[in-house]
């Protein structure tokens, strides 16, 4: 078989397990890719684009059969950690925009919210491009956040990146990312404290990788925050599918009913998928774009244990609720926007 020379590879169960390990693996070394979809609807096959390899050995061949057989049916079943991609959710930060003369108010308020420490402020260049802005990192225990104040325009495509992701390995994650079926909008460049990259996952959402020249130590959560993201219903199954593949995670909740008031709505019902994975939580929402005034702006949620204690202190530092306390069948969830315009949302976990 040495002489055969495709450029195409077939890999079933490739969200998890060895089939996802092979499927990377593949992709990396240049060949495109075809990750079949497993779903109701049983559309066609999703291609992976990559260049083709000129050689295909027996043995790559032999494993892609085995991990076929080994992962069939694989989609319903927990999927792997990812080991060499993610660091830990403490490192993974929701990225917000203010004007300058907001910046100390939004930090402040922030804190005094959920309390945690704050790095050294500084002004830096966090782009490839020509480009100056504030930047300082909040640390608190339901989530962190990295806070910039550009005092230049922003160069695109920043500013609409909602996360940062700590990676172990830049290039691998952009290669894996690739492979996952996202595209690299903003190639890996230099900053400050490491290198940065910016995907975009089926569906328009940009999500950037980062990599510390020097490793960060970050106190563990006590609660993960979730990266809340607003899809349409004809993207959703290819962000879930992309996203799992890259992420080694597991969907933990896919109610196809989800009570419409938590997306202003609550007359309807709509899809909500829940994903955990070594990078942190992500609830997958999926609308038709007709939402009321703040859905589909906040950008994260956060955990607490008391969800009127947190709204106390939120008002007290200038914080407006623009969603009052609501009960659904997990937990009690608010609204809030902060002093700057960073919109939130805040749940409690109901015990049953």
């Amino acid at each position: 078989m040495s002489d055969l020379h495709p450029s195409k590879a077939l890999v079933t169960g490739a969200t998890s397990g060895i089939g996802r390990a092979v499927a990377l693996k593949l992709a990396a070394d240049g060949f495109e890719v075809i990750v079949p979809r497993h779903s109701t609807a049983r559309p066609s096959p999703r291609r992976l684009r990559m260049r083709s390899r000129p050689m295909f050995k027996a043995l790559t061949l032999a494993v892609i059969l085995l991990a076929s057989a080994a992962n069939a049916g694989a989609q319903t079943g927990p999927a792997a950690s990812s080991p060499g991609l993610a660091v830990g959710p403490q490192y993974d930060t929701t990225h917000v925009y203010v004007a300058p003369e907001d910046f100390d108010r939004f930090v402040t308020s922030f804190v005094a919210t959920f309390g945690g420490s704050l790095s050294k402020q500084g002004v830096i260049t966090v782009t490839p491009t020509p480009s100056s802005t504030m930047s300082q990192l909040v640390l608190t225990p339901v989530g962190t956040v990295s806070v910039f104040g550009f005092k230049t325009p922003v160069p695109y495509p920043f500013g609409v990146e909602r996360t940062g992701y700590l990676v172990k390995d830049l290039d691998a994650a952009v290669r894996a990312a690739r492979a996952s079926g996202a595209d690299v909008i903003v190639e890996p460049f230099n900053d400050p404290v490491g290198r940065d990259a910016v995907v975009q996952w089926p569906g328009g959402v940009n999500m950037q990788l980062y990599w510390h020249t020097t490793a960060p130590s970050y106190a563990t959560l006590q609660t993960i925050p979730e990266n809340r993201v607003y899809v349409s219903p004809v993207r959703a199954d290819a962000f879930i599918r992309s996203f799992l593949m890259f992420s080694g995670g597991t969907v933990v909740g896919d109610d196809a009913k989800a009570p419409g008031v938590e997306i202003g709505r609550p007359t309807d019902t709509y899809r909500r998928v829940r994903i955990a994975s070594t990078f942190g939580n992500v609830a997958v929402l999926v609308t038709d774009g007709h939402l009321p005034y703040p859905y589909g702006r906040e950008l994260t949620g956060y955990e607490t244990s008391d969800l009127d204690a947190t709204l106390a202190k939120a008002k007290l530092a200038g914080v407006r609720v623009l969603v009052e306390p609501y009960s659904t069948d997990d937990r009690r969830s608010a609204l809030v926007q902060f002093p700057g315009g960073y919109i939130a949302e805040i749940h409690a976990t109901v015990r049953r």
